[in-house]
């Protein structure tokens, strides 16, 4: 139904009604217009998304993976409401200066796997770097909020301004690939503390997948 408050420096953005509502929702989409909307950032009637949506991430996602989410979306009951407005100020309201960030921040291309890697391997680069979209939160940006591709997962300031988010490379982690599995399945890290947050949320929904792709 939509509603949640993202803080970021360039304003605070509302998540949209994402139910098959067809007056708020999306249940006028067609799968098209839903494909178009997370692999390329653009609305059906051609507005570009704000970056607050991550589709410098999701455009790396498989069509039929995308295909798979729109008719799950589908089959969900509607929520009616109009969700608020985002409130961004002066000049990063203005819609088509997106266009140029989509072109400096989006490159369009497919996830490729590397084939000198085994399957689970690449199974998880695709998990973590098109639908997880893990560096969203785990890497430090530049001036016009674009991750720093030289620092890609190496943390970074939360976007909301609330401390720091860690590092994530193999420099960063200190825990073995069994903790970082039991990590996404309970929320439990290796000194018996768990992790809060926005990690919370992502650790509910890290604990639904199945164990092969934890361990990818």
């Amino acid at each position: 139904g939509g509603g949640l408050a993202i803080p970021s420096p360039f304003g605070t953005f509302h998540v949209p009604n994402i139910s098959p509502d067809p007056t708020y929702g999306i249940g006028r989409w067609s799968e098209a217009e839903f494909v178009t909307a997370v692999l390329k950032g653009t609305s059906p009637d051609g507005a570009h998304y704000f970056p607050a949506f991550p589709s410098a991430s999701y455009q790396h996602a498989k069509v039929e993976d995308v295909r798979d989410l729109f008719a799950y979306l589908k089959a969900l009951a509607p929520v009616a409401g109009k969700t608020r407005d985002h409130d961004v100020p002066f000049p990063f309201n203005i819609r088509r200066t997106l266009g140029g960030w989509k072109f400096l921040f989006l490159d369009g291309k497919p996830f490729e796997g590397d084939p000198t890697k085994d399957a689970a391997w690449n199974r998880g680069a695709y998990l973590v770097t098109g639908p997880g979209h893990c560096a969203e939160c785990h890497s430090p940006r530049n001036i016009l909020g674009g991750i720093i591709a030289i620092q890609r997962f190496a943390g970074g300031p939360a976007l909301d301004g609330d401390g720091f988010v860690p590092n994530i490379t193999q420099k960063g982690l200190s825990m073995s690939q069994e903790q970082i599995v039991k990590l996404l399945e309970t929320g439990e890290t290796p000194d018996g503390d768990t992790v809060g947050g926005e990690m919370g949320k992502v650790v509910a929904n890290t604990a639904k997948l199945s164990p092969e792709d934890r361990a990818a």
